[in-house]
Formats: structure tokens, sequence, C-alpha cells
């Protein structure tokens, strides 16, 4: 049984990086993104920071008049790199406590380029989709080919048989935001990775 998602998102959570990159272009894309989320009326969701892409996306957003949720636990908020700006930051106990806020304020998940903690965060929400515990899209803004043999990785866990090609096919990759954002609104989920007669069936073989 497959889910659709047959409207364009009303919030977003954006994953990206705390530094700006090497190259100009990832910190104007994520401008860009910003602006054109803000223009759209979507909110957008990320992990409060002022620094690197993470800040650009707040301060294009806000400066364009859209609207920006922050999450961040309180121990970055110690360490001062908390966006001072932000009309509304909800401040976590943890990492754990912030990824599960960002899924739940969110109805869809991009990742610009970024390092591990980017990786992660959008990992996990890939494999809560596989699992059913949502339906949301998961997309990455390949900006400059960052993410490329993140999809062909991707291809091969399928290819190889660690999951179903299904799996390997929901995530998106685009080069424009317009592009990520028209699949998002035709979005059909899979059907979730596990039900409860497969789950006996394989328990049983165990046994």
């Amino acid at each position: 049984m497959t889910e659709v998602q047959s409207s364009m998102p009303k919030s977003v959570a954006i994953y990206c990086g705390s530094y700006a990159g090497a190259d100009p272009e990832y910190i104007e894309t994520a401008r860009r993104v910003a602006v054109e989320l803000a223009e759209r009326g979507i909110t957008i969701v990320y992990g409060g920071g002022a620094v690197g892409l993470m800040g650009a996306v707040a301060d294009a957003a806000i400066e364009a008049g859209g609207k920006v949720v922050g999450v961040m636990p309180q121990a970055l908020i110690d360490g001062e790199i908390g966006h001072k700006g932000l009309p509304e930051m909800h401040v976590v106990d943890n990492m754990h406590q912030r990824k599960a806020l960002m899924a739940d304020l969110a109805d869809a998940f991009i990742a610009l380029p970024g390092g591990a903690g980017t990786l992660e965060e959008i990992a996990e929400q890939w494999t809560w989709a596989q699992l059913g515990f949502h339906s949301k899209p998961c997309a990455f803004l390949n900006v400059r080919g960052f993410y490329s043999s993140l999809e062909v990785f991707a291809r091969m866990m399928a290819d190889e048989g660690f999951m179903k090609t299904e799996y390997a096919d929901m995530l998106i990759f685009e080069d424009e935001l317009t592009d990520i954002l028209n699949r998002f609104a035709t979005y059909t989920a899979p059907a979730k990775k596990w039900n409860p007669g497969k789950v006996r069936v394989l328990v049983e073989a165990i046994d």
C-alpha cells in the first residue's frame, strides 16, 4: 500500500553544512533556496545555526519575509552558534530530540551540501520513511554534483541486495530547487519495509 502526497509541502526541513564550503556557489545556492521557499510561503525548519550554509539559509529567508523555525540543543546554544535573530527557536536537550522535532515540524526534507551531520540527518529520515514511520519525501540538492556519488551508492545498495529498488528510487536528486518541489507535489511513498505478517514469518524462520 502506497501513500500519495499530492500537494506542495507547507514546511520543509533543510539540512546543510555549518561551514560555507570551498566554492562560493554553495552559499549562493543556499541563499537562493531560502529566498525561493520564502517567496512560495513555505516554512523553513532547520538546525538553528548562525554559521555556514545554515546561517545563510536563515538570514536570506528572514530578509525575504519568510518563516524560519530553528531547533537546537542547549549545549550548542551555550556554545554561541545559535542564530539570535530567529522569530522561533526551539531549544531541546540533545541531538535526538532535535532530529525528532525537526521531523515532526516538516512535511519534507532537503539536504544541501554539508558534512557528516547533514548526511546523518537526511539518512535517518530516509530510513524512517522506509520503515513507514512517515511518508514524507527526502531530497538532495545536487549543487556542483555534490551528491552524485551518493546517488550511485544508493543504487549500489539496491543492486547488491541490501534494499529494495523502490527505496533507492524514493530519494530525489535534482540540480534545481524548483524540480525538487515539483516532485514533492506528486510524491508517492513506497510501501513500508516491514508489515506484521512479514515480521512474524521472519521471526518464525529464525526460531
